[in-house]
């Protein structure tokens, strides 16, 4: 039988180390991620929203929405996509219907924050949390509806910059004895909050290292030698995209080329290979007449 990515998700995070995951806002960076040889892929669910819709991450895209990239960005690669699943779009029963669609969509598996909706980036100020024991309902939703035992649930706690760190401490034991598979901390505000965060909680951890954030940037080298087991860097490809489009657009407009940074492209041969458009051509070849 061959072997699942929520598996081999499972997997890589029973191995020694750190796994290090770049996120990806549509199927084309997601494989460019593979290609470059990462182990799996994140889907932002900033970067959906910002990149789909235009919009800011403050609850504004849809189950639906984030599904459909989800699916797209899983069938072009091979590896595991764990994606952002937000609050669980509703309540507990809502976040069984999210698991189902998550499932389909052929990613290894979701966080789901404890912020209120509409939520809003975990790294500015205005957000809100639910109580303990509505995310614990959550959790346990989300566990009983997976048709794959081995899909990855990952409880993001929110409340570090609501309610204070050792409340955020609490509720990530709350969360791991509700039965999530993976704590995720977010906006920790320094090295030692991580460290005592790492020592408090004694299950599988991740850690989001957004850019422009409370959180402090450190190595994956330095979050694995803390216990971490997964990092994520959620945006920091499209931060990097928008920056040369920028660039590229202030040059055209003011010369009215492009020729004097062609050089700073990917060129057709190497597009074509990301995409692996000979086998699209192989393919009329033998089927179409």
């Amino acid at each position: 039988m061959e072997e699942t990515k929520s598996r081999r998700l499972r997997k890589l995070l029973s191995r020694d180390g750190i796994l290090v995951v770049p996120g990806a806002y549509d199927a084309l960076t997601a494989r460019m991620i593979e290609k470059v040889g990462f182990d799996a892929v994140y889907m932002t669910g900033g970067g959906t929203v910002t990149s789909l819709a235009g919009l800011p991450d403050n609850g504004l895209i849809t189950l639906t929405e984030m599904a459909m990239n989800a699916r797209y960005i899983a069938e072009a690669t091979s590896v595991p996509v764990i994606s952002d699943a937000d609050t669980g779009y509703g309540n507990a029963v809502n976040v069984m219907r999210t698991v189902w669609e998550f499932e389909r969509a052929g990613v290894a598996g979701i966080h789901i924050e404890d912020q209120v909706a509409p939520k809003r980036c975990g790294h500015l100020e205005g957000k809100e949390v639910v109580s303990t024991e509505e995310m614990v309902g959550k959790i346990r939703a989300a566990r009983a509806a997976r048709n794959d035992s081995d899909f990855v649930i990952i409880a993001r706690v929110d409340a570090r910059a609501v309610l204070g760190f050792d409340e955020g401490v609490r509720r990530g034991q709350a969360y791991l004895e509700a039965g999530a598979d993976v704590i995720f901390p977010e906006a920790l505000e320094n090295e030692e909050e991580f460290r005592g965060y790492a020592k408090a909680v004694k299950g599988p951890l991740l850690a989001n290292m957004t850019e422009f954030g409370k959180s402090p940037y450190l190595s994956a080298k330095q979050f694995e030698e803390m216990g971490y087991k997964i990092v994520i860097f959620p945006v920091t490809a499209l931060r990097m995209a928008l920056k040369a489009v920028w660039e590229y657009l202030t040059i055209l407009k003011e010369e009215g080329t492009q020729k004097d940074i062609v050089d700073r492209m990917f060129t057709r041969k190497e597009l074509y290979e990301l995409i692996d458009y000979d086998s699209f051509n192989a393919y009329e070849r033998d089927f179409v007449s």
